[in-house]
């Protein structure tokens, strides 16, 4: 039996690098919904796209950058 791996911990806010640009040549995106599909926004173009979890987990690039809570 295998062990489960830990859920990602994205919040919204939250800013991502993934490993491929977007066609506006921006590789960092914009948290703006967290479920069981996350909802990122193009920080080049404003482009909005939903990516299921999974799928975001194997494209990260680098770390999650958290914005400080008000």
């Amino acid at each position: 039996m295998t062990t489960p791996r830990p859920v990602l911990d994205v919040r919204l806010g939250d800013r991502v690098t993934l490993t491929r640009p977007h066609p506006c040549g921006t590789r960092t995106w914009l948290v703006t919904r967290v479920g069981a599909d996350i909802g990122l926004r193009c920080d080049g173009c404003g482009r909005r796209v939903l990516i299921a979890r999974p799928d975001l987990e194997r494209r990260l690039r680098g770390p999650i950058v958290r914005e400080p809570s008000a």
